[in-house]
């Protein structure tokens, strides 16, 4: 029986506050709150075969008894040890009271970060084992959670053991049958080794699992959404018009068949009996935005209002501004409005009764599109940008007096049709496989770091002819045991490099969404030249005037998101670069970036990032973009997602309903999970 966490010995107001933080409410969520990775406990090696920048342990006798040393308020304990191969100078910081325990001629197993400083190597604040304790951990792997501020991971850890040894074991939800076709582990044998195992073939095995499971009930409740939307009518059935093929007509460019094809496909659906539930997946600019704006202009055609729904308030000023200018252009009588989260309360009182009135037929906007005060007249159409950013409640908010508008989904992310299928189950697909001509092709080169000098000169002499760059860093900040680029010292790094005339700024997932909003409009405005960022600007803003893209680490990201990146360049009528700096020399990085290199095709990419992805890639930074899972990745378990399709094929078959005894624990788990999981997963 799950319980909150208050009920835990330990956990006051403020500890609860934090796990709340992390999405952590009660100890389901808890168990479920997977490892981020592990931290594997090796043998010991010898002091002379110690590498930089690597963690390490060495079993050594200590040689000089410690001693402190005060440097300004920061109190350094060091101590020198040895063993057969050499000798080690180790240093502690405001650790005082370990000087007793370092005696002369005591033998410890110390673990830490090799450094070097002043030309030697030495180590800093290490864990400190007896070789009795470290025999205990050696080959174990610890789990590593992803924190808040307050929060440890020791907290972590010993909440999860403790709700392990307390937790009944759960009914399994599985027939023997298929853990035996898919070599499944038993559910409680899972969850206890995901969070700690013995080894990393324990490891793998607990993963397998959980990862199916979860797969299973993400496909089973697409198929049941799938079902109602089959059953739904189209209660805003619309008409074919002259003036959408007008527009097609006037339009600067031709569109492409590819363009054309899915543009069908949508009117056929919009003048059907049935609700439309479409995905458009197209590549990164290949023209997805004029056929949501001819959607829009049919609805209102026939009388109805649309609403576009976007991640950003930035691309939903975009958005509106480039149909603004459409209207115009081309004559249309059609009223458009802009809502987002920064208006004023006047200005949203003013934007909520030209809605509610039909005045206002297409409204464009943030998740302010399905707040509670927005009452549509008559909502024919809802067109949302990335299908994974918004939930099925704000669909649901999206319908008029009860009828449940047409849904038309955007989404720039190239999966092979094979995984979409599975994946947007509930939608019918419509591909956009061809780039207008107009583009011109990005130039990508891959390199290594030695390179950067020469980038930042190419970087700099692009911002001198008027255009903006770019640069993309893993993580937000500097991480224990990671060595990997970060946002806010790189950002430094280079304010310190490049001439004091070019504006520098940075962005993350952890600002304020005001601050990113400003940001990102000081960007599009061109105000800012230079933006490093984490990969928060996966989705976000057209900024045409951006010729160079550059990513820092590019092993750590997989090839579908690095495509994804890429794709923030080469949208103007200028030649684009991108530039991945690959931080290891490791020969399978280098063939995986060379898919890059040798192609801009999503589709392309896509298909041969599953060809090289193992579910062996345990260790690391998680590749998805798309469809943010607990622990499943769609590229990486490709494998297992195939299975769980076909399971759930099968379990649905024989009982459509799961009212059958023998998939009860099933259905308990599929209506929880419909319930927690499916918000999150944009459905």
């Amino acid at each position: 029986m799950k319980k909150s966490l208050r009920e835990l010995k330990g956990v006051g107001e403020k500890t609860e506050k934090l796990f709340q933080k992390l999405g952590i409410r009660d100890t389901d969520d808890l168990l479920r709150y997977y490892p981020r990775t592990y931290d594997a406990y090796e043998e010991p090696v010898s002091v002379s075969g110690l590498e930089e920048g690597t963690l390490t342990a060495i079993r050594v006798s200590v040689i000089s008894g410690a001693y402190v040393n005060q440097v300004r308020n920061l109190q350094i304990i060091s101590v020198t040890a040895a063993d057969t191969s050499g000798r080690l100078n180790i240093t502690w910081f405001n650790a005082p009271y370990l000087k007793s325990s370092l005696k002369k001629g005591s033998v410890f197993v110390f673990r830490g970060k090799v450094v070097r400083k002043q030309g030697k190597l030495m180590m800093e604040h290490p864990e400190i084992f007896t070789p009795a304790a470290y025999e205990e951990v050696l080959h174990s792997l610890q789990p590593i959670y992803g924190l808040t501020a307050g929060l440890s991971n020791k907290t972590i850890v010993k909440l999860v053991k403790m709700v392990l040894k307390e937790e009944q074991l759960q009914m399994e939800s599985l027939p023997e049958e298929f853990k035996e076709r898919y070599c499944l582990a038993d559910y409680n044998f899972a969850i206890r080794a995901i969070h700690f195992p013995d080894n990393k073939e324990q490891l793998l095995t607990a993963r397998k699992r959980l990862v199916f499971d979860e797969f299973l009930l993400f496909i089973l409740a697409v198929q049941l959404l799938k079902e109602k939307t089959e059953e739904a009518e189209n209660t805003f059935p619309m008409k074919q018009t002259w003036t959408t093929e007008q527009i097609i007509e006037n339009l600067p460019y031709r569109l492409t068949n590819a363009q054309l094809n899915a543009w069908h496909e949508i009117e056929r659906d919009l003048s059907g009996q049935a609700l439309m539930s479409r995905l458009v997946q197209g590549d990164v600019g290949s023209g997805k935005t004029i056929l949501a704006f001819l959607a829009m202009v049919l609805a209102c055609e026939n009388g109805y209002q649309a609403a576009l729904m976007v991640p950003t308030e930035v691309l939903a000023r975009q958005h509106y501004e480039a149909f603004q200018k459409l209207i115009n252009e081309q004559g249309l009588v059609c009223r458009a409005v802009l809502l987002t989260g920064s208006h004023t309360a006047k200005e949203k009182r003013e934007r909520y009764a030209m809605i509610a009135s039909g005045e206002a037929s297409v409204i464009i906007g943030t998740h302010a599109l399905i707040q509670e005060k927005v009452s549509y007249r008559s909502l024919g159409l809802v067109i949302t940008d990335e299908q994974h950013r918004f939930g099925v409640k704000q669909r649901e908010a999206l319908t008029t007096m009860g009828n449940p508008p047409n849904v038309l989904v955007m989404s720039a992310t190239p999966i092979p049709r094979t995984l979409a299928i599975i994946l947007y189950g509930d939608l019918d697909i419509s591909v956009i496989d061809e780039l207008p001509k107009r583009r011109l092709p990005i130039k990508n080169c891959v390199v290594g770091t030695s390179y950067r000098p020469a980038a930042y000169t190419f970087i700099e002499k692009q911002v001198r002819e008027g255009h903006q760059a770019y640069i993309i860093c893993p993580m937000v900040e500097e991480s224990e045991g990671l060595d990997a680029e970060n946002v806010l010292d790189y950002t430094a790094k280079l304010k310190g490099i490049l001439p004091k005339d070019i504006r520098v700024t940075y962005l993350h997932g952890k600002m304020k969404a005001k601050e990113k909003n400003q940001v990102m409009e000081q960007f599009a405005s061109g105000e800012i030249q230079i933006l490093v960022s984490t990969t928060v600007v996966e989705v976000g803003v057209n900024v045409p005037n951006a010729t160079v893209m550059m990513v820092e680490n590019a092993e750590r990201f997989g090839l579908a998101q690095l495509h994804q990146l890429r794709g923030r360049v080469g949208r103007g009528e200028y030649q684009s670069y991108c530039i991945f700096v690959q931080g290891n020399d490791v020969k399978e990085t280098s063939k995986r970036l060379e898919i890059l290199n040798k192609s801009n095709d999503g589709f392309y990419i896509a298909g041969e990032d599953l060809k090289l992805r193992g579910p062996g890639e345990l260790f690391g930074i998680r590749q998805s973009g798309l469809m943010e899972f607990r622990i499943g990745d769609i590229y990486q378990d490709v494998d297992i997602l195939k299975s769980a399709s076909e399971a759930a094929g099968e379990i649905l078959a024989l009982d459509g309903d799961l009212s059958l005894p023998q998939n009860s624990i099933l259905k308990e788990k599929l209506l929880s999970y419909m319930k927690d999981e499916l918000e999150n997963l944009g459905l």
